[in-house]
């Protein structure tokens, strides 16, 4: 690392904070009770009837739900989820809709991603307008072709150290495996942070103590007292911005920088020269950790469940090489397995889509994963086939028919980090071994949150090639 000079002071920032949402149990569901009797007009069909079993299946399976209810009510309609009606709106007409053509009239914060916000805080998933976009403005420079290109070296270096324990017929958890490579990466790229000394390692089990939160059920999620669920996700906030305060408070008072994002977020500025404050950046770079973990984690262990599924699609690939075919089966499995798999929103004024007349202040949420799954846009969806990712095919495609990463100026910022990252964990495993899956008969579950994952992991044996 260098030493720079100390960065100017700089004015504080010109755009406001975004309002506060409610994170207490009790005043979100008033809140939501509230816009609920705001709302300007009917809702859209489906099942509007109180329902602890429907909402226990959309806990547990939402795609089959889903795609029941678009087949039965179309592509616009309501299900009651506990005490709130939610409208979801399927299909590559209503993605574009709510991504692209008419973003302007949906807000993120108070949708379902507002519920991330107790541990990400004023990040650009939990932020709106205005600040979002002075946010993005800031940050997108980080995320530069070039700057991407660098961090590279760092996702083959991590990848090539976390396989030197493997060897013909051992026996691993894939994901729990990719988990542990892909938070070493995030914290170095984010960070740089090295997780081998004991400080960086602590932070790494306090993230991944914080994401527990979010995958237990919604009812064990709204408990607050002693032992719950909350209080060990707030206390393994307050250790983890104990660790973040202190690194952006000795780099700002000692002019070091390195390659990682956090440093060039530290001396980022908008139109009017003003940068992030401290919380600002510290909400900034927990979001990144957040979203680039757990999809790169998703992605690399459902790409080996389809291509120990699939050994003729494997074979194409490693006769052909990493290449675009490489390419292809990482679009495929995005497709069928998008890590962010709903798009939660509140749409502002009402609208209409598809014939179907939607209130406004009412929660609305696109599903990439159910689009995806729409046998009259993908034949056989449930099938795994790089080749609908040609390049010809790709064109054919329905404006907004694919959406894993957004769309529109909501795009997930990292993208092109993380596909790369996803690359490079792949290439590097399929340059030396094969993996088959260890239970070939067992069923494989997905688990919801906070994105797609297997239920109890993906146990693989690995083949030396």
């Amino acid at each position: 690392m260098g030493v720079a000079p100390s960065p100017p002071a700089r004015s504080e920032p010109r755009v406001a904070p975004p309002p506060p949402v409610p994170s207490g149990v009790v005043a979100r569901i008033r809140s939501d009770l509230r816009a609920q009797r705001a709302a300007r007009g009917q809702f859209p069909p489906g099942e509007m009837p109180f329902s602890v079993r429907r909402t226990r299946e959309f806990e547990r399976e939402p795609l089959p739900l889903l795609l029941r209810l678009y087949e039965r009510h179309g592509p616009v309609f309501t299900i009651r989820l506990m005490y709130a009606p939610v409208v979801f709106a399927i299909g590559p007409e209503a993605n574009h809709h709510i991504t692209l053509s008419n973003a302007s009239n949906f807000r993120w914060r108070d949708g379902g991603l507002g519920d991330l916000i107790p541990l990400l805080g004023d990040g650009l998933l939990t932020t709106d307008g205005d600040y979002h976009r002075r946010a993005r403005r800031i940050m997108l420079p980080a995320f530069h072709r070039d700057q991407i290109a660098a961090a590279e070296t760092v996702m083959r270096s991590e990848s090539e150290d976390a396989l030197a324990d493997w060897h013909d017929r051992a026996r691993l958890d894939l994901y729990a495996w990719t988990r542990r490579l892909a938070l070493r990466i995030a914290m170095r790229a984010l960070f740089g942070f090295d997780v081998r000394r004991e400080r960086d390692a602590a932070m790494a089990e306090e993230f991944e103590t914080a994401l527990g939160y979010w995958g237990r059920a919604f009812a064990a999620q709204m408990l607050r007292g002693p032992g719950s669920p909350w209080r060990r996700m707030q206390r393994a906030r307050t250790k983890l911005d104990r660790v973040i305060f202190a690194e952006i408070a000795h780099r700002r008072r000692s002019g070091e920088r390195g390659m990682d994002l956090l440093s060039l977020l530290l001396d980022g500025t908008d139109e009017n020269g003003s940068g992030l404050s401290d919380s600002e950046l510290r909400d900034q770079v927990m979001t990144l950790l957040f979203a680039g973990h757990d999809t790169t984690t998703s992605t690399v262990t459902f790409l080996f469940l389809e291509l120990a599924r699939n050994p003729l699609e494997h074979e194409a690939l490693l006769a052909s090489g990493e290449g675009p075919t490489l390419e292809m089966a990482v679009d495929e499995t995005l497709r069928m397995y998008p890590p962010a798999w709903i798009g939660p929103r509140r749409s502002i004024d009402p609208f209409e889509l598809h014939g179907v007349r939607v209130p406004g202040g009412v929660l609305v949420n696109y599903c990439s994963w159910a689009s995806h799954h729409l046998p009259e846009v993908f034949p056989e969806p449930s099938a795994f086939r790089p080749s609908r990712f040609t390049a010809e095919a790709r064109a054919a495609l329905p404006k907004g028919a694919y959406v894993p990463f957004g769309g529109g100026s909501r795009t997930c910022i990292g993208m092109r980090f993380g596909l790369l990252e996803v690359r490079t964990i792949a290439a590097t495993i399929l340059e030396r071994f094969t993996l088959d899956l260890a239970e070939p008969e067992r069923a494989i579950r997905i688990r919801q949150m906070p994105t797609l994952s297997p239920r109890g992991g993906l146990p693989v044996v690995v083949r030396a090639r």
